[in-house]
């Protein structure tokens, strides 16, 4: 990584603020998370902005390079150069390819949802996001060790409560987690640092600190994850692309209970009352 950014690309940064407690003010330091603009250029032309926490920021690159259709694998960059003191990632493809309109709109990817889409899908999820063959299996002790697992590796909320958090868990095991101020990028760092480690994703499940939208499930699918787990609620629209797609989507996972949206089938000890139901 070429150079630092003036906070030194740093997670948190600390701020004197006015607190009120018992009826009174008070002056205390708070813990705030870093928010920071990463301006993409892909063969020398402007790609996208993203709004991001200044870490793992080749990841985030990769990642999202990847799951727009820009890139299949490491193997597709010639290049890559970024820089946290001018907020900039120059990439440049072994293809040279100049972007085509047809097939990727600039966009702004903001900490929150950026541009709603244009359609049902942009063009590049309809080439990137395709059903997920994964038959991994789990049951619901697996469901609830994973929420364990994502927050354990959540010290980064925790100490600020603004940023989203994703694990990628394995056989009741911690394989990485990442967090970010855009519940996006978590995921993409997530999918950069298995492109540019060469992890194996048979058999994972992805845990999220937040809802599911349609845009993150569109993620999990393109990083090829057959199960994802979430705090939150999905959205309608989420979960008719989770059945489309082939994920098992689980949301509200609040002690010792969750809502399964779509594919039960994953979960091994749901069989039973699934067969009930359709036989009652």
């Amino acid at each position: 990584m070429n150079g630092v950014s003036r906070f030194g690309g740093a997670e948190t940064q600390r701020r004197v603020v006015l607190r009120y407690r018992s009826g009174q003010y008070h002056q205390e330091e708070d813990v705030m998370a870093t928010e920071f603009a990463l301006t993409l250029y892909v063969n020398g032309e402007e790609f996208a902005t993203l709004v991001c926490t200044p870490t793992y920021a080749e990841d985030l690159v990769y990642g999202f390079l990847a799951s727009e259709g820009v890139i299949r694998g490491v193997d597709d960059v010639e290049s890559m150069q970024v820089s946290l003191w001018t907020g900039t990632a120059r990439v440049q493809t072994k293809s040279g390819a100049v972007l085509s309109p047809a097939l990727y709109s600039k966009r702004y990817i903001g900490s929150c949802c950026g541009k709603g889409r244009q359609s049902f899908y942009f063009q590049s999820d309809a080439l990137t996001a395709r059903p997920v063959q994964d038959p991994v299996s789990l049951s619901a002790d697996d469901v609830f060790r994973a929420m364990e697992l994502l927050d354990l590796s959540s010290g980064l909320f925790e100490e600020t409560g603004g940023v989203h958090v994703a694990a990628l868990v394995r056989g009741g095991e911690l394989l990485l987690a990442r967090a970010d101020i855009g519940r996006h990028n978590a995921l993409d760092k997530i999918y950069g640092h298995c492109l540019r480690a060469g992890v194996s994703l048979a058999g994972t499940v992805v845990a999220f600190s937040g809802r599911i939208s349609s845009e993150v499930l569109l993620k999990v699918a393109k990083i090829g994850v057959g199960v994802v787990i979430a705090r939150g609620a999905p959205t309608l629209l989420a979960v008719d692309l989770a059945e489309e797609l082939n994920i098992t989507a689980i949301g509200f996972v609040r002690g010792r209970a969750f809502n399964v949206y779509s594919h039960p089938w994953r979960l091994a000890d749901a069989k039973k009352a699934q067969g009930a139901m359709e036989g009652a």
